[in-house]
């Protein structure tokens, strides 16, 4: 880790801490922020854990996530919380735009920050960036932090089931962006007192009737296979979510059932938001959808999950996206093989 010295300074003297993560915050955002508190508080920091907005509810069995602060909900006691702090870390995000408004305080403060994250292209807000776009997570990054400051006897079983979290659901359960190393560092998660299984079961299997209600919809009623581009698509209006009552975090993974057909190499969830319209973009292979995001829907991610966002109508967005993915798709690629 560069700047390890430095960074070990900082630490070195209680401080009143403040970590971020992104608007809809999904499991890594989650895990990662939790994972670094627990380690923080275990060595004497005051620490507090704000996002822009509220987590999915199945992630309420984390330890520690009963204290996160939302902005949505207590807007003024984070802005106190920011004003306090004596140092910021930014986590699984790179751009202060993610975190909305609370971007513009994060950057008045004059405390040194520190982004730990593994998405493309950081912006040059903080003191110290620890970037990796080849780690599988904000998650995995954690545990190499941690580990590099103070060894693999930090991470508790706390901890390690913070960080588990992050690596599963954003490995889509060790489906991609794995590698030798992420399997070597889950091992010593287990090492540590993770119970993968049960785990497992609180990420995986506590979801509510109305979820696979809203599933079987989008999959029979929703769903538009492309065979010419080899693409899967699925749109939600406002209706839809009234109809289905769809809260944050409701159609998470929903976007991932469309690369199961063997003739999809690309997938999109499009959204109606009430006032812009948010696409999940996820691909198979060499197909770039942070490319798609990036130029077409002000978004961006990672090469084969990413995600962006448009002003204006779902039937706009949609026929947008139809129009720009010929110039993405790849006829000839063997995905399976890569």
């Amino acid at each position: 880790m560069e700047n390890k010295a430095e960074i070990s300074k900082l630490l070195s003297s209680p401080k009143d801490v403040v970590i971020f993560s992104h608007r809809n915050p999904d499991g890594d955002a989650l895990g990662s922020s939790l994972a670094l508190c627990h380690y923080l508080t275990g060595i004497h920091h005051s620490v507090k854990i704000i996002f822009p907005s509220e987590y999915p509810i199945i992630f309420t069995w984390m330890p520690g996530s009963d204290k996160v602060l939302v902005y949505d909900l207590s807007p003024n006691e984070c802005i106190a919380a920011i004003k306090q702090a004596n140092l910021i870390f930014c986590l699984d995000f790179s751009s202060l735009d993610r975190i909305d408004k609370m971007g513009e305080f994060v950057n008045q403060q004059t405390c040194p920050k520190i982004i730990i994250d593994h998405h493309l292209d950081p912006e040059p807000f903080a003191d110290y960036i620890i970037s990796d776009t080849s780690a599988s997570s904000t998650c995995e990054m954690i545990f190499d932090f941690i580990s590099d400051l103070h060894g693999k006897e930090k991470i508790t079983e706390e901890i390690a089931a913070c960080i588990y979290t992050g690596i599963v659901t954003d490995t889509g359960s060790f489906k991609y962006s794995t590698s030798p190393a992420v399997f070597r560092k889950v091992a010593d998660l287990l090492e540590a007192g993770v119970n993968d299984v049960l785990l497992q079961n609180l990420i995986h299997n506590r979801l509510q009737e109305k979820y696979l209600r809203l599933l079987g919809y989008c999959l029979y009623e929703k769903m538009e296979i492309m065979p010419e581009v080899k693409t899967g698509l699925i749109s939600l209006s406002r209706e839809d979510y009234i109809k289905f009552d769809i809260q944050r975090g409701d159609t998470e993974g929903i976007v991932n059932y469309l690369l199961m057909l063997e003739n999809v190499d690309i997938a999109a969830l499009i959204t109606e938001q009430p006032t812009i319209v948010k696409l999940s973009l996820r691909s198979k292979g060499d197909i770039s959808v942070q490319e798609i995001c990036r130029d077409h829907f002000k978004g961006g991610g990672h090469k084969n999950a990413s995600g962006g966002a448009v002003y204006g109508t779902l039937s706009q967005t949609v026929k947008k996206f139809k129009e720009v993915i010929p110039k993405y798709f790849k006829p000839n690629l063997s995905n399976i093989s890569k």
